[in-house]
């Protein structure tokens, strides 16, 4: 590469309630934002816009959506009023013939609830790309492939899930199972080690019951194949936030470039 592209990441996001809270983790979000080159618009693709098909939202201002129930006041208060980035999105709708616009979707919490700390001062522009759930992960890996020029034109991809995230496994406090420890220890390895065949193989990592106690459904880990497409085979990777909580949450994250 003759120039250096945007770097691209994947952060693990957690409960809503991190877009409230100061911790070790929300703090690494925001040094994160201010040692990054300025990005001229943000990708995201969030675990939590699941279609048929793949969508670009396309909206001028987009809406914060409070997708979440049982917490407090002050996070359903919160917005992140970024402008939308409709020329993009039409430019992404090109690079992927089969994608469709959406011009009314907002900002969900998988997007707005890193943003806050990353860039809160909501002044870059901000667009999302749905999760495909009839894709492979391997034409999740082919999308992010696709994607990958945006990055030299200096666009931040931002792939925002969980490598360990079971909701019906939780626990009070920090921690981890061992199952979840062992999973999430195994992807961090293979990022290191670039072996994302491996990696979209995910349920032959461990075993296919430690694959399923981790991700009983897939939609937090998929936004990791869309990332790890969008990444050069030359560039650094860097593993940060690699903490487990709740008893299998974790909040490994991934910067490429």
């Amino acid at each position: 590469m003759s120039t250096l592209p945007m770097p691209a990441l994947f952060l693990g996001h957690g409960s809503p309630m991190n877009a409230l809270e100061h911790t070790p983790i929300s703090q690494a979000w925001r040094e994160l934002g201010q040692t990054l080159p300025r990005p001229r618009a943000i990708l995201m693709i969030s675990a939590h816009w699941n279609t048929r098909g793949t969508l670009v939202s396309a909206a001028t201002q987009p809406e914060t959506i409070h997708d979440f129930g049982g917490f407090p006041d002050a996070l359903y208060a919160m917005e992140y009023p970024a402008p939308g980035a409709p020329e993009l999105a039409a430019q992404i709708a090109a690079l992927l013939p089969s994608s469709r616009l959406d011009h009314s979707r907002g900002l969900d919490h998988g997007a707005w609830s890193l943003l806050v700390h990353l860039y809160p001062e909501a002044n870059i522009p901000v667009l999302q790309l749905s999760l495909d759930m009839q894709l492979t992960p391997e034409q999740e890996y082919g999308t992010g492939r696709a994607l990958r020029t945006l990055r030299e034109q200096g666009v931040l991809i931002i792939g925002s899930g969980n490598t360990v995230h079971n909701l019906r496994a939780l626990v009070p406090g920090d921690g981890a199972y061992p199952w979840a420890s062992a999973f999430n220890e195994t992807i961090g390895q293979r990022l290191l080690d670039k072996a994302d065949d491996a990696i979209l193989d995910y349920t032959r990592l461990v075993n296919a019951d430690t694959a399923r106690l981790c991700h009983p459904t897939d939609e937090h880990l998929r936004p990791l194949f869309y990332l790890l497409g969008a990444g050069y085979p030359d560039e650094p990777r860097t593993l940060f936030n690699n903490h487990l909580t709740m008893g299998a949450i974790s909040m490994l994250s991934l910067k490429l470039g």
